[in-house]
């Protein structure tokens, strides 16, 4: 996994079937299928990740555990920032390590993810299905992002760089969701065996 420097933007979508049938006709095809991610978000209790706009998250997607740090972000137009990540192979045993180096869980967030790629592409797309709304992620080079966007049928206007965080905080009154938590209101049914 490593380290890189994560490029992305996010489009609101009315439906994962809407983002399903857009990608589709934009020539993507299923990557990675449909899997339900629970992220767990770190932080030391003077909250000094959050205020420095870093990030330390371990994210369990199936049967995949993956601890990720990201750096602050740059300002403009596409959410970019430095990532390095490390396959995890007992989630629980990360969480009690940082658990016992200061850390505290201070943020909860689910989402349904499925990914999409293209032939001899250069970037990702992800439909996110989360608790506030569905959205296509995409993640790439900046030339590749704006062009991907366009095929879809999306303007510089669409561009969302807010993190899924502060899009539960900006709604959470109006959907009821709990501060600390971007989570559906029942436990995630079982994710179905077709994209």
């Amino acid at each position: 996994m490593g380290s890189k420097r994560e490029v992305e933007i996010k489009l609101s979508l009315p439906s994962a079937a809407h983002g399903r049938r857009l990608l589709r006709q934009a020539g993507f095809r299923v990557s990675r299928r449909r899997v339900y991610e629970d992220n767990l978000v770190f932080d030391t209790p003077q909250g000094q990740l959050r205020s420095g706009s870093l990030l330390l998250r371990l994210r369990v997607a199936g049967s995949v555990a993956t601890l990720t740090f990201k750096g602050p972000p740059s300002k403009g137009r596409f959410k970019s920032r430095l990532e390095s990540e490390t396959s995890v192979s007992d989630p629980a045993a990360c969480r009690e390590i940082l658990r016992r180096l200061g850390f505290r869980q201070v943020y909860r967030y689910e989402k349904y993810r499925t990914h999409y790629l293209r032939p001899d592409d250069q970037g990702v797309v992800a439909l996110d299905e989360t608790p506030v709304g569905v959205f296509l992620e995409l993640e790439g080079p900046p030339a590749w992002i704006e062009s991907t966007a366009r095929l879809l049928g999306f303007g510089v206007g669409s561009y969302i760089s807010a993190t899924y965080r502060d899009l539960h905080l900006s709604s959470r009154a109006r959907l009821g969701l709990p501060l600390r938590a971007m989570v559906f209101p029942s436990p995630p049914p079982v994710s179905p065996s077709t994209p």
